[in-house]
């Protein structure tokens, strides 16, 4: 098999610009990921259309979708807006495959905070794949789904695998394999990384995303909670764990380093970013990687029907974000009645936590 091509997430800030400013000189980046829907309403600099575009011309540019939103399960003129700009965006600029986030943001500031998990159920496994059927008969490209950073219970983190798997089988879709997601799962739930790595269909991983975050002090005097806010180095335990992650994923053809751009902003982190970037890339070098699957993707062709939605669990999301948002007890949250979601399994200290990022993104 060749070997996957190293890249980075492309940020617009100026200082991420100056850090990856030597990598792009000397043609270290071999493929650029833009989440595309962050600028939908803003007007790109020069700069960057021109960097995106020499990418996107020579086959190297992946789209990453942020706020599309999976699992709303009301389908809303915002999501039809989203899919009607991402069909523009793929008309003007090549994209060699679409991705989102697993997950749904259910806030009045949608546009920002992070996914929630959804329980693995027959009714939110079809509002995914309808979804997600009707992002991919957007696109001419292959459309992928990215593994979720945060979870309410164990329950959430065992079966995530396999309900990506039921996700994508339908659009013969894929998966992007987040490591520093799994690392977060596997800190807050004392878990072994491999171990919910081999949950997942490691055959239908054809991106893995590379990170670093940041702990936040526990609620209850326990160990630190650990948070995917791509805001320092990769750790350790994730580096050493490559060469195994990738001799067990057969179809692995794009490795894509994130850091918020606005995180960059000493000598000293460009350069620690640098040495991340270098280290992947040696280990790259001298990893075996598995003879690929190799089967030609073909789109396929649906019947049109209208969007599935499903009242009950609409009003339980945003019930459940209210709740989190007005910053209720955690036990009064365990004790909340719902036919989806399955409060009083859920961990306290994860409650807490969701608590905390959606009063951070959503404070008024």
């Amino acid at each position: 098999m060749n070997k996957p091509l190293l890249g980075l997430a492309m940020m617009p800030e100026a200082d991420f610009v100056s850090a990856i400013l030597p990598a792009l000189q000397n043609n270290s980046v071999d493929v650029l990921e833009w989440s595309f829907d962050t600028f939908y309403d803003v007007e790109e600099p020069e700069w960057l259309s021109g960097l995106l575009d020499f990418y996107a011309e020579n086959d190297r540019l992946l789209g990453h979708g942020v706020y599309y939103s999976l699992f709303d399960a009301q389908w809303t003129s915002r999501q039809k807006d989203w899919l009607k700009k991402l069909k523009e965006e793929t008309k003007r600029r090549k994209y060699n495959h679409i991705t989102e986030h697993f997950g749904f943001m259910n806030t009045e500031n949608f546009h920002q905070g992070v996914p929630l998990p959804v329980p693995l159920h027959a009714k939110t496994l079809q509002i995914g794949k309808d979804r997600l059927k009707r992002l991919q008969d957007t696109v001419e490209v292959p459309v992928g789904v990215e593994n979720l950073a945060f979870s309410f219970s164990m329950d959430d983190v065992k079966e995530q695998g396999e309900f990506l798997e039921k996700l994508v089988e339908g659009i013969d879709g894929f998966l992007i394999l987040d490591l520093h997601n799994i690392y977060c799962q596997s800190c807050n739930f004392e878990i072994d990384m491999q171990e919910i790595i081999r949950m997942y269909p490691l055959e239908r991983v054809k991106e893995i995303h590379l990170s670093g975050g940041s702990w936040q002090e526990s609620a209850y005097g326990n160990k630190p909670v650990r948070r995917d806010t791509h805001d320092d180095n990769i750790p350790v335990e994730i580096i050493d764990v490559l060469p195994e992650v990738f001799s067990q994923c057969p179809n692995l053809e794009y490795i894509i380093i994130e850091r918020l751009g606005h995180t960059l902003d000493t000598e000293v982190k460009k350069q620690l970013f640098f040495d991340d970037f270098n280290k992947v890339k040696e280990i790259i070098e001298v990893s075996d990687f598995p003879a690929g699957i190799t089967k030609a993707w073909n789109k396929r062709k649906g019947e049109s029907s209208e969007p599935v939605e499903d009242l009950l669990l609409y009003e339980e999301q945003t019930k459940l974000t209210k709740i989190l948002f007005e910053g209720n007890t955690v036990q009064s949250v365990k004790n909340e009645a719902f036919h989806y979601f399955n409060p009083e399994n859920w961990d306290k200290e994860m409650i807490t936590t969701a608590q905390q990022i959606i009063k951070k993104w959503n404070p008024y």
